[in-house]
């Protein structure tokens, strides 16, 4: 017999601390990487930005994947553990090794046919199109690193070690800080390569996370053994993986989605350069949120295993008040000093008209998002994704593009960006009505 997990025993409070704390901070190193891999590129090159800005949504598809499927298989493990069933945890483990695979294979397909055609959809200029089809090309190409880190820091934190899940994720994004402008200016003897060597900095920079975390996982992480001899993939924990990862992908991917159409509906490279970089300032803020979230989905998920109804909705309540602590500050700290974020982008005369009254506006909707973030975790985490993935569509395709197009075509590029905000406090009103439908009846009869 295996001793209880700390998930099932620790003061709650103090269990989501210590594993959120290394999630968060993290993360949070991480934004700092998009950000100063967006500094780089603006000071190499205003085309660079934007280029950079139209890849984004490519990006964030294939984080989307790969988060997804990592949320489906912390969801099942920490399940698997909280319920005792050593083996099944084991099998969810290695079956999402070999998800990991097959989603990079996938994007490296996609990379190679298309890279060269998407840029084109939305600017004429050649000089974007040519670093945009560079940049896009190695990091699709070469994914498995981003696939492959994301699954095994998913494993680490599924049995709460948060902390070697921080150390890994820590570990890439500082090799991305270091090689970035080595590579894209020059430096120590390494040729130029501008855009290109940004991309090449961040496919290293995910390669060298991907060995460390695995590396930790086979030294530290005992409770889950991963051993391919004899390995099959099994559809019936494929499924099982999937019940909560495919709506998971589809949420996350629907970000993809809704940046693509606002790059189309602004139309102009500007606009889609501040867009790009309230991205990035974006991220700054709400990937503590999403570290929060990253230890509290296995914290749902092993109580909800283990049918421990009381830690599920203390670990809510705590992680609803340093969520919205957290978007809270971000939102002053933006609406106050839009013009000092956006100088570090370099930004000029132009830029600064067009970027300080988007700064002043979006951020409205920062609070309203802390809260759903956490409603939507705890949805995943007990078995009810299509809900959250309904809320996601919902907000960035119903609400935001609809909203975003009218408001431009009545009152131009101030008012497009109150769509953002306006779909997050229509999202806000959904998560209330589904936290007191769904998530309430799922739990209480614990």
């Amino acid at each position: 017999m295996q001793a209880e997990n700390k998930m099932g025993v620790m003061n709650v409070n103090r269990l989501l601390i210590t594993m959120a704390l290394p999630m968060m901070v993290s993360m949070l190193i991480q934004s700092m990487y998009n950000i100063v891999d967006s500094i780089f590129v603006a000071q190499y090159s205003k085309d660079g930005l934007t280029a950079v800005s139209l890849c984004f949504p490519v990006q964030s598809l294939m984080i989307s994947i790969a988060g997804g499927t990592g949320v489906g298989i912390n969801s099942l493990l920490s399940r698997r553990l909280g319920e005792k069933r050593f083996e099944l945890a084991n099998k969810a483990a290695m079956n999402g090794v070999f998800l990991g695979v097959l989603s990079s294979i996938f994007v490296a397909i996609i990379g190679l046919l298309f890279s060269g055609k998407f840029f084109t959809f939305f600017t004429d200029t050649p000089a974007t199109i040519e670093m945009g089809r560079q940049y896009m090309m190695i990091c699709t190409v070469f994914s498995l690193g981003v696939f492959m880190q994301i699954v095994a820091e998913r494993l680490l934190q599924a049995t709460g070690k948060t902390h070697l899940s921080m150390l890994s994720q820590m570990s890439g994004a500082i090799v991305n800080i270091i090689l970035d402008p080595i590579f894209i200016f020059g430096y120590f003897g390494v040729p130029e390569m501008g855009i290109a060597g940004a991309a090449i900095a961040t496919v290293i920079g995910q390669w060298f996370a991907m060995v460390f975390a695995f590396v930790l996982n086979h030294h530290y992480n005992h409770e889950v053994k991963l051993s391919f001899k004899g390995f099959r993939p099994d559809g019936e924990v494929i499924a099982d993986i999937y019940k909560v990862g495919v709506p998971a992908i589809i949420m996350q991917s629907i970000t993809s989605i809704m940046t693509v159409g606002m790059n189309k509906i602004l139309a102009d490279d500007m606009a889609i350069s501040v867009l790009g970089i309230y991205f990035k300032i974006n991220s700054f803020i709400f990937m503590p949120v999403f570290g929060l979230t990253n230890a509290l989905i296995p914290i749902f998920s092993y109580n909800f295993g283990a049918r421990k109804k009381e830690r599920i909705y203390g670990a809510m309540r705590t992680g609803m008040i340093i969520s919205m602590v957290i978007m809270a500050i971000g939102t002053a700290l933006v609406i106050a000093f839009p013009e000092l974020f956006l100088k570090m982008f370099d930004a000029d005369a132009a830029m600064f008209a067009m970027g300080v009254p988007a700064l002043r506006i979006i951020p409205i909707g920062f609070i309203f998002a802390g809260y759903c973030i956490i409603i939507i975790s705890l949805l995943q985490a007990i078995g009810a994704p299509n809900v959250s993935m309904l809320i996601s569509i919902l907000r960035q395709l119903v609400v935001i593009l609809p909203a975003a197009f009218v408001l431009k075509l009545l009152f131009g590029f101030p008012a497009v960006w109150a769509a953002i905000p306006l779909a997050e406090m229509v999202a806000t009103v959904l998560c209330v009505i589904f936290f007191k439908r769904v998530c309430k009846p799922k739990i209480d009869v614990l």
